[in-house]
């Protein structure tokens, strides 16, 4: 039986919006990714200065793809891969400063959404990046290769996609895989602080540069002729 997926919730703190994605493990279940695309669309429409910070509570940022949820509905399983799709490129391409703030273990999808945001904050102390799909025999689909690549140097990319290795948060910080590692407890505030000091560009020209800065990636996460590849 699937467990009952986390529910995101946002708040506002200044012109920073915090998306809380839950207190689970956040597997990415169809409802889960209902609520943060409608979160986004919130943050979108809103005007003036404005950065987005995702966080977490408890011991997971995201575990990534509910594997429960995909197994009792493989018929569903080729769209269920386009909307994970589209939700990376919708990050990636968001007008927005964005900035993951991991306070847990962020593996697999999980680790490629925190990879969609502009910037990545982590505990330094506990709690793993990893990309485990080497080790648990499920390929890259052509869109999270193309995401991953574009967003890690290719020495990282090759290490973490090949080897499945686990990156605490300071192993991860030098890697540049993720941008600070802190302690517990500065997670969250270090990632609203970063968000805010880059809030002022939010707007068309950023979703822009974004837009052109990753357009190969974002074409290939968004070809839904062969999402599996």
């Amino acid at each position: 039986m699937t467990a009952t997926p986390a529910t995101p919730s946002l708040d506002r703190h200044d012109n920073v919006f915090v998306l809380d994605l839950g207190d689970g493990e956040n597997r990415f279940h169809p409802d889960w990714l209902t609520a943060v695309g409608a979160a986004l669309d919130e943050v979108e429409k809103a005007e003036g200065p404005r950065a987005l910070v995702t966080a977490a509570t408890g011991k997971f940022y995201s575990n990534g793809l509910d594997l429960e949820w995909v197994l009792a509905h493989a018929d569903q399983h080729e769209n269920y891969v386009v909307s994970v799709h589209e939700l990376f490129a919708r990050m990636l391409s968001l007008p927005v400063i964005t900035v993951a703030a991991l306070q847990g273990h962020t593996f697999a999808a999980g680790a490629m959404f925190s990879l969609a945001h502009d910037f990545r904050v982590m505990r330094a102390d506990r709690g793993f990046w990893c990309l485990p799909e080497a080790d648990i025999n499920i390929p890259f689909t052509p869109g999270m290769a193309a995401l991953i690549q574009s967003r890690l140097a290719p020495r990282t990319a090759h290490e973490a996609m090949l080897t499945a290795h686990r990156y605490g948060g300071t192993d991860a910080a030098a890697a540049g895989i993720v941008d600070q590692a802190v302690t517990e407890d500065a997670v969250r505030s270090a990632a609203i602080e970063l968000a805010q000091a880059q809030a002022a560009k939010a707007g068309e020209t950023l979703g822009t540069i974004k837009a052109r800065m990753y357009a190969p990636a974002l074409a290939t996460l968004r070809d839904t002729t062969n999402p599996l590849g």
